[in-house]
C-alpha cells in the first residue's frame, strides 16, 4: 500500500527514518551497535549519574541481570532444538534469584555508571543529522527511573569524530545496580531507510478526518501499519498516542527539539506489516531486552540549534 498515491498531500508530511533492525550479536567497537561496546577515548573518564533523585524499584546488578538472560536463553534454545516444552533445569532454577529479590536502596544512592544503549557511524546510517564535521553518535543512560525525566533514564548524547579518538579505556565500570529493563542486551544492527508520515494527530484536521474515513472501509490502519514504523530507529516522527501531542522544547534556548533516535520495547508493535522480510520464525520481538514504561518507546531528542544543547526525552 502506497499511502501517498491515495493521500497526495501526505507527501509533504513525510520525512525519512533508518529503522535499525538490532539482532543480538557480539560487536565491536568498530561497529554500530545497540547495547554494544563504546569506541570511547582512553583518556575521556567514563561518564557517571550522580542524581541521588532516582526512584527505586526492584534493582538488580549488571551480573545477574546478564545471568538470568543466558539462562533464559539456553532453555529457549533447548525447546527450540528437541521440540520439548520450555522449560528450567533444576540447576537453571537454583541459579536465579527469588523473584521478589532487590538489591539494597542504598546502592542507588551512589555514582552510577552510564550503560552505553547506542552506538552509530555516520557510514551506517542515512539519517545521521548531527554536527557536519562528526561521524560517530553515542547515546548512554543511567540504568535508573528518574522522576524529573517521567520515571524514565535519563539520557547523555555524544557526537565524536573518529579520527580524533586517541586510545580506547581500558575498563568500563559496571553499574552498582540497575533496573533490569534499562540494560541493553548487545545487538548488531541492519539498518533500513524507511519513508514515515507524520502522526495522525498533527496532520490538518480535515486530512486526518479522510484518513479516518478511509480507514473504516480498508483493512489498513493508517497509525499502525503505514505511517510510522516501531522499533528502534533513527529520525522520522514520534507517535504521540499515549498522551497526546505536547511540546518538546530545548530547556537551554528554547527551540523545539527534532527526533534523534527511538527506543522501544517492540520491534513490530501492534503489525506484522512492519516486519522484515525473510525473518526467521522465532525471532524475539525484543531483542535488545529492554523496556520502556508497559512497552511503549522512549523518544530521544535534540536541539536543532546546538547539538551542545542537552538532549531531552518523551515516553510514548
Amino acid at each position: 500500500m502506497d499511502i501517498e498515491e491515495l493521500f497526495p498531500e501526505l507527501r509533504d508530511y513525510a520525512a525519512t527514518a533508518t529503522r535499525l533492525h538490532p539482532r543480538r550479536g557480539n560487536p565491536g567497537t568498530q561497529d554500530s551497535s545497540i547495547g554494544g561496546p563504546l569506541r570511547w577515548p582512553a583518556d575521556e573518564p567514563w561518564p557517571f549519574c550522580v542524581d541521588q533523585e532516582h526512584y527505586v524499584n526492584h534493582l538488580s546488578t549488571p551480573a545477574t541481570v546478564r545471568r538470568q538472560r543466558r539462562i533464559y536463553a539456553a532453555a529457549e534454545a533447548r525447546a527450540a532444538a528437541t521440540g520439548q516444552p520450555y522449560e528450567l533445569t533444576e540447576a537453571e532454577r537454583a541459579e536465579l534469584p527469588a523473584s521478589d529479590h532487590s538489591e539494597p536502596e542504598a546502592l542507588a544512592d551512589g555514582p552510577i555508571a552510564l550503560v552505553p544503549v547506542a552506538q552509530l557511524y555516520r557510514r551506517d546510517v542515512p539519517d545521521f543529522a548531527g554536527p557536519a564535521d562528526c561521524d560517530l553518535l553515542q547515546v548512554l543512560w543511567c540504568p535508573l527511573d528518574h522522576p524529573e525525566t517521567g520515571y524514565n533514564p535519563r539520557v547523555e548524547v555524544r557526537w565524536r569524530r573518529v579520527a580524533e579518538i586517541v586510545g580506547q579505556v581500558a575498563e568500563v565500570p559496571d553499574p552498582a545496580v540497575v533496573y533490569d529493563d534499562y540494560l541493553p542486551t548487545a545487538c548488531v544492527v541492519h539498518p533500513e531507510p524507511v519513508r514515515e508520515h507524520q502522526y495522525g494527530g498533527l496532520l490538518p484536521e480535515d486530512l486526518d478526518r479522510r484518513l479516518s474515513d478511509w480507514e473504516e472501509e480498508s483493512d489498513f490502519d493508517y497509525q499502525v501499519d503505514l505511517s510510522l514504523a516501531p522499533g528502534w530507529k533513527v529520525g522520522g516522527f514520534a507517535n504521540w498516542s499515549l498522551t497526546d501531542w505536547h511540546p518538546v522544547d530545548c530547556t537551554v534556548c528554547g527551540t523545539a527539539m527534532t527526533l534523534l533516535l527511538t527506543a522501544d520495547s517492540s520491534e513490530y508493535g501492534g503489525s506484522d506489516v512492519w516486519r522484515a522480510v525473510g525473518e526467521p520464525a522465532g525471532t524475539p520481538v525484543n531483542p535488545v531486552e529492554v523496556t520502556i514504561g508497559r512497552g511503549y518507546s522512549l523518544y530521544i531528542f535534540v536541539c536543532p540549534t546546538s547539538f551542545d544543547h542537552p538532549p531531552a526525552t518523551a515516553m510514548q
